[in-house]
C-alpha cells in the first residue's frame, strides 16, 4: 500500500456546492442563527445558575443541555461559516478528526442527558413523595457525569478507529464538516469494523435511550391520566410536552442519518437533516423549554426586573 494513502495530509470539505453569492448569503444567515442559539443557551445557563428557584434535578439537567448544545454547534459550525466566505475549503487531517470527535462527543452526550431528564420527569410525576430522596445531589451528578463519560468514551473509539485506517485520494468529504460516514466512504481499506462500532453505538445512545424514553412516558401519561383536577393535568402535559418536542426533533434526525440505508441521493438530505440537527436545533431547544416553561419566563422576569434602575 502506497504511503501517500497512509499518511492523508488534510481533507476537503466540499460542502453544499452552491454558487457564490449563496453561500455569502447563507453565511450572513446561518451566523445569526449561530449567534442567537450561543446567547440563547446562554441566557437559559445563566438564569438556571442566578434564580435559586431553578436549583432543581430538572434545571440542573437542562443546563447540561444547554452546555452541550453550544459546544455541539461549535464543532462543526464555525468552519462551515468560514467555508462559505473562503475558497480554501481545506482541513488538516488531525483537526478533522477532532471534529468527528467532539461531534460524536456532544450528540452521544445530549441522547444520554435526554434519557435522564426523562426518567427525572418519571420520577416527579409518578413518585412525587419520593422524588427530593431519589432525585437527590449525589444521583444527579452520578448520572451526569455517566452520561458525559459514555458519550466522551464512545466518540474516541470511533475517533482511534477512524485512526488507524489509510485514506485514498481525492481526499474529499462530501459534507459540511468531518461527519464520520463521510469520511470512512474515503478510507482504502476495510471499514467493517467501524460500521459494526457505529451500530453499536446508534443502539447504545439512540435506540435504547428512545425506548427507555417511550416506556418512561407511558407510565407518565397513564399517572396524569389518573390526576383529578384538569389544571393539574395540564400542567403536568406541559411540563412533559417541552421535553418531548426535543427528543422527538433530535433522536427523529439521527435515527433517519445513521440507521437509515445510504445512498446518493439521500446524500444532500442528509446534510440538511444534519445542518438542522447542528444549527436549527441548538436554536430551538431554549426556545422550545422557554416559552413553554413559567419558571424559566418568570426567572427571565425577576432578572430583568433587577436590572431595570428604580
Amino acid at each position: 500500500m502506497g504511503s501517500n494513502q497512509s499518511w492523508v495530509t488534510e481533507f476537503v470539505l466540499v460542502g453544499f456546492e452552491l454558487s457564490a453569492d449563496v453561500e455569502v448569503l447563507l453565511f450572513w444567515v446561518f451566523s445569526l442563527f449561530y449567534i442567537f442559539s450561543l446567547l440563547a443557551n446562554g441566557v437559559i445557563l445563566g438564569l438556571i445558575c442566578l434564580d435559586p428557584s431553578l436549583h432543581t434535578p430538572m434545571y440542573f439537567f437542562l443546563s447540561h443541555l444547554a452546555i452541550i448544545d453550544m459546544s455541539y454547534a461549535s464543532s462543526n459550525v464555525p468552519k462551515m461559516l468560514a467555508n462559505f466566505v473562503n475558497q480554501n475549503k481545506n482541513i488538516s487531517f488531525v483537526p478533522c478528526i477532532m471534529q468527528t470527535f467532539l461531534y460524536l462527543s456532544f450528540a452521544h452526550t445530549e441522547c444520554l442527558i435526554l434519557m435522564v431528564m426523562s426518567y427525572d420527569r418519571f420520577v416527579a410525576i409518578c413518585h412525587p413523595l419520593q422524588y427530593t430522596g431519589i432525585m437527590n445531589w449525589r444521583v444527579c451528578s452520578v448520572l451526569a457525569v455517566t452520561s458525559w463519560s459514555c458519550g466522551f468514551i464512545l466518540a474516541l473509539v470511533h475517533a482511534i478507529l477512524l485512526l488507524r485506517l489509510p485514506f485514498c485520494g481525492p481526499w474529499e468529504v462530501n459534507h459540511f464538516f468531518c461527519e464520520i460516514l463521510s469520511v470512512l466512504k474515503l478510507a482504502c481499506a476495510e471499514t467493517w469494523i467501524n460500521q459494526v462500532v457505529i451500530l453499536a453505538a446508534c443502539v447504545f445512545v439512540l435506540v435504547g435511550p428512545l425506548c427507555s424514553i417511550l416506556v418512561s412516558y407511558m407510565f407518565i401519561v397513564w399517572a396524569i391520566l389518573k390526576i383529578q383536577s384538569k389544571e393539574g393535568r395540564t400542567k403536568a402535559f406541559s411540563t412533559c410536552l417541552s421535553h418531548l418536542c426535543v427528543v422527538g426533533l433530535f433522536f427523529g434526525i439521527a435515527m433517519v442519518v445513521y440507521m437509515v440505508p445510504d445512498s446518493n441521493q439521500r446524500k444532500e438530505w442528509e446534510k440538511i437533516l444534519t445542518l438542522f440537527h447542528s444549527l436549527f436545533n441548538p436554536m430551538l431547544n431554549p426556545l422550545i423549554y422557554s416559552l413553554r416553561n413559567a419558571q424559566v419566563k418568570g426567572a427571565l422576569y425577576r432578572a430583568l426586573q433587577k436590572k431595570r434602575p428604580t
